[in-house]
């Protein structure tokens, strides 16, 4: 068989075939979470990689004519890029290389922790900052915030409003709450919360953005590991009660995560276990001792919350991460807010390396946690998606290669294993957070707004205010991204038509050489993933009220009869209800809901889809809640019965949606 493969020339292709096999036959078959597992997995991509890169370097840059011509400069510069690419990766191999999971010591310490008498407990402030928020979004944190399970002298909940609106007042007022504002708007949500530290006295400080909603254990599950007089800080996950602009443009609502799975559920508790762990800001707890040392939140940068994981970690507090979903938040609603909000990230992150306490020039800070500190993913992500864009084009039009090419058997040999290695990791590492077209067309997406910024930022790291995201907007009417789809189409045109020109040998401009062969495959690629870019820059209408899978028994009251039926969706203002037979009920129709978990309801009919051999009949309906009632209703949503989470992806059913959307269907949101 060898000397088949050998005859056959397709010897180049061993190496991959030996990396697949070794994925295949040892890596998928163990434990993931063990950390020989993961260790001895991404050591064996990075010696693939390594082997990659002294290939490229001592084969197809060194050996090019240092003449200073553009194809000179051209080979240095991508692979100076491609050197900060490997580096990102090697942060990220030695990162992941690693896992915790601190839910068995979470329930350890919780059973020790309270066990102790009640007025023993510490105190907590929870604080609530908002600037333009409105109540349709604050209603949900504020009430969600008063349920939390834990004695209500104990705890006290803050709403920090920086816009000073007299209605909020009277409704914190009404609820229990208390309501704090400023003459000024200082240093933004930084200087916000550091007021209310002024005016706040308990040990304890949770943090909840104005759109996320506190779980009812969130302080059961996170307090106890201040028993170690050494952490600071512990986060948990922002998980989102609705679906991100991502999600909804590609029709993958229900069968693709949000963009920030990755983070949150696999790399953040990869993080903690080389305790270099962040604060996220939203759905976290401080220590005040800790705070009182670095005299509050700093906000010299942007992402105060980053900056107070370095500053605690200058004066030897720690960062902990519990990968448990205890709470629910909006995620951004529409374009705008996406790159309102990871501007921002990127913006703060990049700030840090400026700073007097950041990664570079932190007192207190080992070499480890200065490397793992570093902003490299902002500053190289957009900047290698973008050369990958821009390397076929270039050699299309001017015949300019990225290496000084040694032939197309030699880039089989040592790229393909890299690549294959690389995503047979990610699968295995992220089974249910990663495909490749997918996740590729959303990085190249997001690469026309962000590098501007990546690049602003190093140039003019400071001088750009504090910017909110928005939220509780909705987005009920279609929008479109003109910006980031009219460059989007520019590379497919420049790609497409470089590849029909140098088809016609009259007006080719890079002859028989065979990297001709990889340039076609290379740019086809590109075009494909900017295709699937381009959907997601026409935004599809949503509601503004996201509603939950439910399964509740219900009795339906309706004139004179009364009806079982299953409640299958509710939201805090209509909902799904399905009955094993024609319930006989019309639009317009009155009827009274009866829960055994949740407020009855009186609600009109809305619609009624009739049942069919294999689904039941389903009627819509709709009502107004109000008062205590609707508090109910908020506490039984938002506060940890229900989530919105995608615990695996069907690949049929993304590509299914990315099907449809493509050719004009999947623009009706589904709200059961």
């Amino acid at each position: 068989m060898v000397q088949y493969i050998l005859e056959l020339e397709l010897w180049p292709l061993a190496p991959a075939f030996l990396v697949g096999a070794f994925f295949l036959v040892f890596i998928t078959n163990w434990p993931r979470q063990k950390t020989w597992a993961r260790s001895t997995a991404c050591a064996f991509v990075l010696a693939v990689a390594v082997r990659y890169l002294i290939w490229r370097f001592f084969h197809t840059v060194l050996p090019h004519p240092v003449d200073g011509s553009f194809a000179f400069i051209w080979t240095w510069a991508v692979f100076c890029v491609e050197l900060g690419a490997f580096a990102d990766i090697l942060l990220f191999l030695v990162v992941m290389s690693r896992s915790v999971d601190r839910s068995a010591e979470a329930s350890r310490l919780e059973r020790a922790f309270f066990a102790r008498p009640k007025a023993e407990l510490p105190t907590v402030d929870v604080f609530i900052p908002t600037y333009n928020e409105p109540l349709d979004v604050l209603e949900r944190t504020i009430v969600g915030a008063l349920a939390l399970d834990y004695p209500r002298d104990k705890f006290k909940v803050y709403v920090l409003d920086d816009k000073r609106r007299d209605w909020l007042k009277a409704y914190c007022e009404e609820k229990g709450a208390i309501h704090v504002t400023r003459p000024d708007n200082s240093h933004a949500k930084a200087g916000n919360m550091n007021n209310g530290l002024k005016v706040s006295s308990g040990d304890f400080i949770a943090i909840f953005d104005a759109d996320f909603v506190p779980y009812r254990n969130f302080l059961r599950r996170t307090l106890p590991f201040f028993t170690d007089p050494t952490i600071g800080i512990v986060q948990t996950p922002q998980h989102f009660f609705n679906k991100d602009p991502v999600q909804s443009n590609l029709s993958l609502e229900k069968v693709w995560p949000d963009e920030q799975r990755l983070f949150f559920d696999e790399m953040a508790a990869s993080r903690d276990a080389w305790d270099v762990s962040f604060c996220c800001g939203s759905c976290s707890i401080a220590r005040r001792a800790a705070l009182d040392v670095i005299a509050g939140f700093p906000h010299d940068s942007i992402t105060e919350d980053l900056l107070t994981t370095l500053a605690m970690l200058n004066k030897g507090y720690k960062t902990r991460y519990l990968n448990e979903r205890l709470s629910m938040g909006l995620a951004a609603e529409n374009l705008k807010g996406y790159f309102v909000q990871r501007g921002r990230w990127c913006r703060g992150g990049i700030q840090t390396i400026y700073l007097h306490n950041g990664p570079l020039r932190g007192p207190g800070l080992n070499l480890f946690q200065r490397v793992m500190f570093l902003p490299l993913s902002w500053l190289m992500q957009y900047t290698t998606r973008f050369v990958i864009l821009v390397v076929p084009a270039v050699y299309l039009w001017t015949g300019a290669a990225p290496l000084y090419f040694t032939g197309s058997q030699d880039i089989v040999c040592y790229q393909l294993p890299v690549l294959t290695a690389y995503f047979l990791l990610m699968g295995w590492l992220t089974p249910t957070r990663y495909l490749p077209l997918v996740s590729s067309a959303v990085g190249t997406f997001a690469t026309f707004r962000m590098l501007p910024v990546v690049v602003s930022s190093v140039i003019k790291p400071f001088g750009v205010p504090f910017r909110v995201t928005p939220k509780g907007s909705g987005n009920e009417e279609n929008a479109f991204d003109a910006y980031t789809f009219f460059s989007i189409a520019f590379w497919i045109a420049v790609t497409a038509l470089g590849l029909v020109i140098n088809i016609v040998p009259e007006w080719s401009r890079i002859g028989e050489g065979e990297f001709s062969l990889v340039s076609a495959y290379w740019a086809a690629l590109n075009i494909l993933v900017l295709l699937v870019a381009a959907l997601i820059c026409f935004e599809k209408s949503r509601p503004l009220l996201d509603s939950f899978a439910t399964d509740e028994p219900a009795r339906i009251v309706a004139a004179d009869r009364t009806l079982d039926a299953q409640i299958v969706s509710l939201s805090l203002d209509r909902g799904i209800a399905s009955f094993p037979a024609d319930p006989e009920l019309r639009p317009g129709d009155q009827i009274w809901i009866e829960m055994e978990r949740f407020p009855h309801l009186a609600a009109t009919v809305e619609g009624v889809t009739p049942g069919r051999r294999r689904s039941p009949a389903c009627v819509r309906f709709s009502y107004n809640l109000k008062g205590a009632c609707r508090d109910v209703m908020i506490v039984r949503l938002y506060t940890g019965q229900y989530s919105q989470d995608i615990g695996d992806i069907d690949k049929s059913a993304v590509v299914g949606g990315l099907w449809s959307r493509l050719f004009g269907r999947g623009g009706t949101y589904d709200p059961a």
